[in-house]
């Protein structure tokens, strides 16, 4: 299957294609630097102590980066844990971000206004939320999309298939966005199904469907504005093949099932190298444009996190008052007796 590439691993413009704007160009490199630092500090906050768990995201920035720029503020995203840099960029305060991984219950939704679905970590659940507000927007005769995203090990779950089968059933306006980072946690594609690419899954649903370089935001950025316009007319799938920089999460050790080798030949593709070397040959990239990304990033990243941490950790009380609108008897005398110890 052919895939959309517009750049090679050089930077470097692959054919005749329209590119867009100066102002467009700039935006997607600053999104996805700020993504890369705002990942690299939670990371190191992880490690530290001063962070439960992360997963994170550095490699796979240009899809998310892509897939947000086209939306408008009445689009939806329906989010898996590893998504913060779309999420960020659709509105989701930087803020609830870093509470989500350091345990408040409070963090993985969004303020009102911004259409940012709870992060789920449930593998594959998201597609079955989008498919449901999807299908909601289709009922109530709204022009929104929902875009959702999900990894190539969500492809073998049964959420999974029940999501696609609905959307194209009722041809609802829902994109698909399958973020093929390799491995699902340490099992690599080769391993999880008998087909050469995972587009070949969502055919059989007889649905539109993309085939991209993940690593390469102007065709990334092409065919989800096609996606954006086919949706219209029922559900789009978009493979963007691409991979995971670091590990699954904190807690993993990708050394014990990747080879250097395989890591090194991936890092020559990584999105921001490519996109700035792009820039720069067309005389939009500069130390001073790097700075200025870096200074703003870092500032608001700074802020978020001494925010946070001036307020009081999560109890252990907090994980059981999230659950039901009025706790059962059992719950509440469980919630009760934490409050006591506290």
């Amino acid at each position: 299957m052919e895939m959309t590439k517009w750049l090679d691993e050089q930077g470097n413009l692959i054919g005749d294609v329209a590119v867009p704007s100066d102002d467009v160009l700039k935006t997607m490199y600053a999104e996805m630097k700020r993504g890369r630092m705002i990942d690299t500090k939670m990371f190191k906050m992880q490690r530290q102590g001063r962070m439960a768990l992360v997963a994170p995201v550095s490699g796979q920035e240009a899809i998310q980066v892509a897939s947000a720029l086209v939306l408008n503020k009445e689009d939806w995203i329906a989010p898996s844990y590893r998504d913060s840099v779309a999420t960020m960029l659709h509105g989701m305060p930087l803020e609830n971000i870093i509470r989500y991984f350091k345990g408040y219950s409070d963090g993985g939704g969004a303020p009102e206004g911004v259409n940012v679905l709870p992060v789920q970590i449930i593998i594959a659940a998201q597609m079955l939320h989008a498919t449901g507000v999807a299908f909601a927007s289709k009922i109530k005769g709204e022009q929104a999309r929902t875009v959702t995203f999900f990894g190539d090990g969500a492809t073998s779950q049964g959420d999974f298939h029940e999501a696609l089968n609905f959307a194209a059933v009722y041809k609802l306006p829902v994109i698909f966005v399958c973020q093929n980072n390799q491995y699902a946690i340490s099992t690599p594609v080769s391993k999880q199904m008998n087909t050469e690419t995972i587009v070949e899954r969502a055919k059989a649903y007889n649905m539109a469907y993309e085939y991209v370089d993940g690593n390469d935001i102007l065709a990334c950025y092409d065919v989800m504005k096609r996606a954006y316009d086919k949706a219209q007319d029922g559900p789009v799938f978009v493979e963007a093949v691409t991979y995971r920089l670091g590990p699954h999460t904190t807690s993993d050790d990708p050394k014990k099932y990747r080879e250097q080798t395989e890591e090194q030949q991936w890092q020559q593709k990584d999105p921001l190298v490519r996109m700035r070397a792009f820039l720069e040959a067309r005389g939009l990239w500069d130390a001073a444009f790097e700075r200025a990304i870096e200074d703003r990033a870092s500032e608001e990243i700074e802020e978020a996190v001494a925010k946070i941490e001036e307020t009081p950790p999560p109890t252990l009380a907090d994980m059981l008052e999230k659950v039901y609108e009025t706790p059962p008897t059992l719950i509440q005398e469980q919630i009760d007796g934490l409050r006591g110890n506290e």
